[in-house]
């Protein structure tokens, strides 16, 4: 049975209600999606427990969510009074867990905690609370309220006499922090006043970290008012920020670009103003219905899996294209896609097979790639079989009859076919890509990072100033629950301070910094003496002072309080500044638990290795563990590559009938690979997961080219109108990666590279080995 055309009414109506469809169904996904930044997603299952530690420090560590902040452009003072108007404005803020410029440690014991200060402290490891001891300390207070340090010490004295609590916010001050100008931290040359900021949103949380710092900048902007002044702000959640805020700049202005130049092409080869709007459904279709599918089958949809998904269904633009280009008067649409559908599924299911190896990665962003791209294929496929027929013109302009594209065709039948010389290109172009100079993959993130070099070095300058921890090495020590795993750092801590003396590091963070364990909790709770032998001792001490007798009932109270209370555990910190930094040096997960040690100033990391491995730790080296991790990455990757290559050869070989039709198809696309390959190694760039993906996009577009050019045979016109479509398509794809191709960002630099040599290259062999019409004069 014949379809019968629709009427110009009907189509417009049916256009219509197929764009209102679209628009309906995008904005529920819209209001469903929920987009995730947590690049764990994307990274295979941790085999090693340094993996392990560098994947939850991606996702949730404390060094993913520090943002280092600067104010210059004004007098000291001025800085220092607008650091402390931020510090204020922020603290209030829910979005930040810590706020630090300089001001004591106090503010991070609070009031509730300060009787457990004798528990917390060291001073009772080597000190016992007798009548010389207290006798010492209450001398040294009268001599303290008679100097300078009187107003910081006189609202401390009757509760806390030997200063403990000083005691405990000195000794959670780094040893190397910076300067203070007004009670401001400010860099040596005491021009720029520094904040160490940390965010509640994980570092990989895009959204989060944009409001972060879109808060700091308003907050500031409070503070400075008139006055003058300068902000800037480092960091992985600000590079993130940046680097979001540049893509998105790029991404607009090559959009613009390309949405003008694919309409005046789309125009200029159908002269219909029709086309473009038509051509674009097949494609809007795929890509509401991948994503609709992942959102659907996935908890969230990884942002990375948008961002590839719409680029490796950037293939089915191409389907539209070929009906158009064989569409003609006299033949009903649905006639022209039908005698196309072989070949155009050939195509789609080739292609699918190729993705649906991602399923057997265990990757969990991968298998997501992997539903968008298939879902997305199917649907622009299905929609230009049964759909865009209906919708287009039966009487298109038919390329069969441009003279220009005779005199093309008929040059391309002259071309020899040089199997023999393609055979060499191959082989030359595979030992390139093998023995070319240089390391063949870029294992290394850092490389890849579209920062500005400028921005890494003042990160690295504030980080010194700050005395901000290395963020390259960590000590992890495993314990079987918390109280372990501190008591373990607590072992290790005495080994640290021999490497500390001996110059291996300048300094260290760890837990029991901040919360001892409950074995050392009540060792000093057990120093303590009893209320009795506390008051006689201390009526000594006061005996031989100014002050009277009554001063230090608080003292007494606190004591006692802090002799029969329970120790402290994490629960007990919550809500307090001493939360957030034990949560970021001890985690429980699976029933272990995990304690890091951070290092300031490591010289000598092999040393330290050594040493923390005799005390059953481990140094972990983040950067050696991520590389790791892309190497595991990339295994899986090219493992289901190769599956794919395998059921692509069968598939293509099955749908063809013929061993000799296969390699005609199959061969431009397995050359074109080893090209790009050769080319990228002799232009010296390492190959990294990107170029993988754009590689596999390539790939399918030389599949579709030689598909199509077998598919025109020996017959004179569907030649013609296969170099017409071929033509267009290429010429689209070129358009939108070499544009690619100019970014700064280094991702979509190397897909718009790999591709657009991949779009030259599967063109011309496609042409020089596809099968060739007979020379007739006619």
């Amino acid at each position: 049975m014949r379809a019968t055309p629709l009427r110009p009414g009907a189509r417009i109506a049916l256009a219509a209600l197929w764009l209102a469809i679209l628009l309906v169904a995008g904005w529920a996904i819209a209001r469903h999606l929920e987009l995730s930044g947590d690049l764990r997603r994307f990274m295979p299952s941790a085999r090693t427990p340094e993996q392990k530690l560098l994947i939850d420090e991606l996702g949730e560590g404390p060094g993913s969510r520090l943002l280092l902040v600067t104010l210059e452009g004004a007098p000291p003072g001025t800085l220092a009074a607008q650091s402390h108007a931020l510090r204020a404005a922020l603290s209030r803020d829910a979005r930040f867990t810590l706020v630090a410029n300089g001001e004591g440690g106090l503010e991070a014991f609070p009031e509730r905690l300060r009787p457990y200060r004798y528990l917390l402290s060291p001073t009772l490891d080597t000190q016992r609370f007798d009548a010389a001891y207290l006798t010492e300390q209450v001398q040294a207070r009268v001599a303290d309220l008679g100097s300078p340090a009187a107003a910081l010490v006189e609202p401390l004295v009757p509760r806390d006499p030997t200063l403990e609590t000083l005691v405990l916010a000195e000794s959670w001050e780094p040893a190397t922090a910076p300067q203070r100008i007004e009670g401001a931290w400010f860099d040596r040359a005491g021009k720029r006043a520094l904040l160490a900021i940390q965010t509640r949103a994980a570092g990989f949380d895009p959204t989060g970290q944009r409001d972060a710092v879109a808060a700091i900048a308003s907050a500031y902007a409070r503070a400075k008012g008139a006055k003058p002044g300068a902000l800037s702000m480092t960091g992985p959640g600000a590079f993130s920020v940046e680097i979001g805020g540049r893509t998105e700049r790029e991404a607009s202005w090559i959009g613009m670009v390309d949405t003008i130049g694919l309409l005046v092409l789309l125009f200029v080869a159908y002269r219909n103003c029709k086309i473009p709007l038509l051509g674009a459904l097949p494609l809007a279709s795929a890509g509401l219905a991948g994503l609709g599918a992942v959102a659907l089958l996935f908890d969230g949809v990884h942002g990375i899996t948008v961002a590839f998904g719409f680029t490796l269904i950037g293939v089915a633009q191409d389907y539209p294209i070929h009906f158009f280009s064989h569409q003609r008067a006299g033949v009903q649409p649905y006639a022209s896609v039908r005698a196309l559908w072989p070949t155009l599924a050939t195509g789609v299911v080739s292609t699918c097979i190729a993705y649906a190896t991602f399923f057997v990665s265990g990757v969990d962003g991968l298998e997501q790639l992997a539903v968008f791209t298939i879902v997305g294929l199917g649907a622009a496929a299905l929609a230009t079989r049964f759909l865009l027929p209906a919708l287009v013109d039966p009487d298109l302009r038919d390329p069969a009859q441009s003279a220009f594209l005779e005199r093309l065709r008929t040059w391309v039948a002259r071309l020899p076919q040089p199997r023999i010389a393609i055979g060499v290109l191959a082989l030359v172009a595979a030992a390139i890509a093998l023995f070319a100079p240089g390391p063949f993959w870029q294992n290394d993130l850092s490389r890849l990072t579209p920062v500005d070099p400028a921005a890494l070095a003042r990160d690295a300058q504030v980080r010194d100033e700050l005395g901000a921890p290395d963020v390259r090495y960590v000590i992890a020590v495993q314990g079987r629950d918390v109280e372990d795993a501190l008591q373990r750092t607590e072992r290790l801590g005495v080994a640290l301070e021999q490497a500390r003396t001996q110059g291996w590091l300048a300094e260290f963070e760890s837990a029991p910094q901040y919360l001892p364990s409950m074995h050392t909790q009540r060792a000093r709770q057990a120093r303590l003496p009893t209320p009795q032998a506390l008051r006689a001792s201390l009526d000594v001490a006061v005996a031989a002072s100014p002050f009277r007798s009554d001063v230090f009932e608080p003292f007494l109270q606190d004591v006692d309080t802090a002799r029969r209370a329970q120790p402290l555990v994490p629960a007990d910190l919550a809500g307090t500044p001493l939360q957030v930094r034990v949560d970021g040096l001890l985690s429980q997960r699976d029933g272990h638990a995990t304690a890091l040690v951070s290092l300031v100033g490591l010289s000598a990391p092999d040393k330290v290795a050594a040493l923390v491995q005799r005390e059953g730790a481990r140094l972990v080296d983040l950067k050696a563990a991520s590389e790791s991790l892309v190497v595991a990455y990339r295994e899986r990757v090219l493992w289901a590559l190769g599956l794919a290559a395998v059921l692509l050869i069968v598939a293509v070989r099955i749908a063809l009938g013929s061993t000799q039709r296969a390699w005609r198809v199959l061969a431009p696309m397995a050359v074109t690979t080893l090209v790009i390959l050769a080319a990228l190694r002799i232009a010296g760039v390492e190959l990294t997961l990107f170029h993988l993906v754009a590689l596999i996009l390539a790939a399918g577009l030389g599949l579709d080219y030689a598909l199509f050019f077998e598919h025109a045979g020996d017959d004179r016109e569907e030649q013609l109108r296969t170099l017409h479509a071929l033509l267009v398509c290429s010429a689209m794809t070129l358009l939108v990666f070499a544009l690619l191709g100019l970014s700064s960002i280094p991702v979509l630099r190397a897909i718009g590279v790999t591709v657009t040599l991949g779009v030259v290259s599967n063109f011309v062999l496609g042409l020089l080995i596809a099968r060739h019409p007979h020379r007739e004069t006619a």
